[in-house]
């Protein structure tokens, strides 16, 4: 739920300028293989390799944006879903590094041999996801945030006001993109083994669903989405749930998006207003 908090927010971070992305599973298999190959083969700290994971997935994302930034957004979403079968494709045919389809093992973020080892693991992934959300929050209340939601609004509007708009979605693509590889690696190194499922259309959409549900292009909005969307769907498997799962999800988004268009973060709005109302 931590992780996904993470990539819910960093998936929304790029929403919040306009882009779309239907492949983020892409960046958020590219920090994870990156990082459990960089710390098997050069045994640096896994702390470490997880930054650089992000950096890496950052890079590809401003690779991705030089080459698209100037398409509309669900142009540039079909662009990022295309990126995220061809990321996989690429990471099953260098099977000698990657390990093919069977995967290839990541250090745990915290050595089994530690007593009480899930207790840390679960502290640092918590840290790290509240100072992932807190910097999220800092860019979304500051000028660049302002110049974002601009673009977001009316792109031409923002370029005769003077925003550099090439530059600032270029600044989202390289942010969302390097938390959504932090996410990643450090979902690798919880589980300890890493397949090019990683990159699947599921893996994709949950940021979406997590940040419609929750309220998009707001900081609160993905928190409230993935806790909520992930307690349901624990809910549903415990009772035994399998395929039901997803109709019932599907059926609760839809739900969301024709009477709470702004998401469940609207909830205690609409009541107080209606009782203004009253």
């Amino acid at each position: 739920m931590l992780v996904f908090t993470m990539y819910s927010s960093a998936w929304n971070l790029l929403a919040s300028s306009g882009q779309g992305s239907l492949g983020h599973a892409a960046f958020f298999g590219i920090g994870g293989y990156v990082s459990a190959i960089i710390s098997n083969s050069f045994g640096l700290p896994v702390i470490l390799t997880i930054v650089i994971g992000g950096f890496f997935a950052a890079v590809i994302g401003v690779l991705i944006g030089l080459t698209c930034v100037r398409l509309k957004a669900w142009f540039l979403a079909m662009v990022t879903f295309g990126f995220a079968i061809i990321a996989q494709t690429v990471t099953v045919e260098l099977s000698g590094l990657t390990g093919g389809w069977d995967g290839i093992p990541a250090k745990k973020l915290v050595p089994v041999t530690i007593i009480n080892h899930v207790m840390y693991e679960y502290y640092i992934i918590l840290l790290i996801a509240v100072v992932v959300i807190v910097i999220i929050y800092m860019i979304m209340k500051s000028k660049m945030g302002l110049a974002l939601e601009a673009i977001r609004e009316n792109e031409l509007e923002a370029k005769v006001m003077g925003i550099n708009v090439t530059v600032y979605k270029l600044k989202a693509f390289a942010a969302s993109a390097f938390f959504t590889g932090i996410a990643g690696a450090l979902e690798i190194h919880h589980f300890g083994y890493v397949t090019p499922e990683v990159y699947g259309i599921d893996i994709s959409f949950w940021p979406i669903i997590y940040s419609v549900s929750g309220g998009l292009y707001t900081i609160g909005g993905p928190i409230l989405g993935t806790v909520v969307i992930t307690a349901i769907w624990e809910v549903l498997r415990s009772f035994g749930m399998t395929y039901g799962r997803f109709i019932l999800i599907g059926l609760i988004l839809i739900l969301i998006v024709i009477f709470l268009p702004k998401g469940l973060i609207s909830i205690p709005e609409k009541i107080k207003s209606k009782f203004l109302k009253n």
